[in-house]
C-alpha cells in the first residue's frame, strides 16, 4: 500500500499525501508547494509519505 502512495505522491502529488494523512497541515503544504511547480511537490509528498 505505501508503494501505491508513493507512486501516487510522485504523479499527483495532492492525492498521494491525501491518501497517507488525509486533510491536515502536510496536505495544505504539499498543495502550496504544487501550486509553485510539479517537482517541489513531488519532493514533498515522497519525502512526507516515506517519513
Amino acid at each position: 500500500m505505501k508503494l501505491l502512495h508513493i507512486a501516487l505522491g510522485i504523479l499527483i502529488p495532492p492525492v498521494g499525501v491525501f491518501l497517507a494523512f488525509g486533510v491536515g497541515s502536510t496536505l495544505f503544504i504539499n498543495i502550496a508547494l504544487t501550486l509553485l511547480g510539479w517537482i517541489p511537490g513531488s519532493i514533498h509528498a515522497v519525502w512526507a509519505i516515506v517519513k
